[in-house]
């Protein structure tokens, strides 16, 4: 099932001996566009700090209820390593906090959108990955920071980025949400990360590979009913878009 991202904004992070926290953020690949993390405010337990937590921790969600259950105690995420989560996060701060946990890497895994299991942490740990890991540019990218980007289409701007629908089983952003604002009052779109042709993060800009009179014929969409397939349908076969589900 798709999900809004805002509304999963402060659900709360229940560990196996009690709360931690509530979602402040998520931190998303910007090449695969697949959540890699939740952003933690621990502020209410540990002074002034936010931690970051791999999906692949989390169990079923409590969808009723708005929180997440993890794997993990509350003594481990206290002394995990402190992340200046204001900061870009470097592929070496995440190499530490995954040798912390036990992690695997995920930049390792076979294929884009793939978030491998989390093992149990041993006591005796695990071998350690490499501190001369490739250090590039990680990816990371905050959606609390791209949410209101300007979308620009071939021909102008549409609006901006509002919200982001996410796939509740893998954790990959499958539309961004378009409010487009005075262009199309009170209406909303959504775009396929597919259909993205570059972004201008110096610019605070989304380029999509779409003239604004094809976006606003595009199906409506509605925040207050779930997307369904047949939605989607109706949407890829509009843009005449092979389907990511086939």
């Amino acid at each position: 099932m798709l999900r809004n991202i805002k509304n999963l904004l402060g659900y709360k992070i229940h560990a196996q001996d009690g709360n931690i926290g509530e979602v402040y953020d998520f931190f998303f690949d910007d090449e695969t566009w697949a959540v890699r993390y939740l952003v933690v405010d621990v502020e209410n337990w540990i002074l002034d700090r936010k931690v970051l937590l791999s999906p692949a921790v989390c169990g079923q969600p409590a969808w009723e209820l708005g929180y997440f259950p993890v794997t993990l105690t509350r003594e481990q995420v206290k002394n995990s390593p402190d992340i200046d989560t204001h900061k870009p996060i470097s592929r070496q701060h995440q190499i530490e906090l995954h040798n912390y946990y036990g992690w695997p890497l995920y930049w390792h895994a076979p294929g884009p959108y793939t978030i491998p299991p989390v093992p149990h942490i041993s006591e005796t740990g695990q071998e350690k990955a490499s501190n001369r890991e490739d250090d590039r540019d990680s990816h990371l990218r905050s959606m609390r920071e791209v949410k209101n980007y300007r979308i620009r289409a071939t021909g102008g701007e549409i609006g901006h980025v509002s919200d982001f629908l996410i796939d509740d089983k893998r954790w990959i952003i499958r539309y961004i949400v378009v409010d487009t604002g005075n262009w199309l009052t009170g209406k909303k779109r959504v775009i396929a990360p597919l259909w993205v042709e570059k972004i201008r993060w110096e610019e605070s800009k989304i380029y999509v590979d779409l003239s604004r009179d094809v976006i606003k014929k595009s199906p409506e969409y509605d925040p207050s009913i779930p997307v369904s397939r047949e939605y989607e349908i109706a949407l890829y076969e509009y843009y005449c878009r092979p389907k990511y589900w086939v």
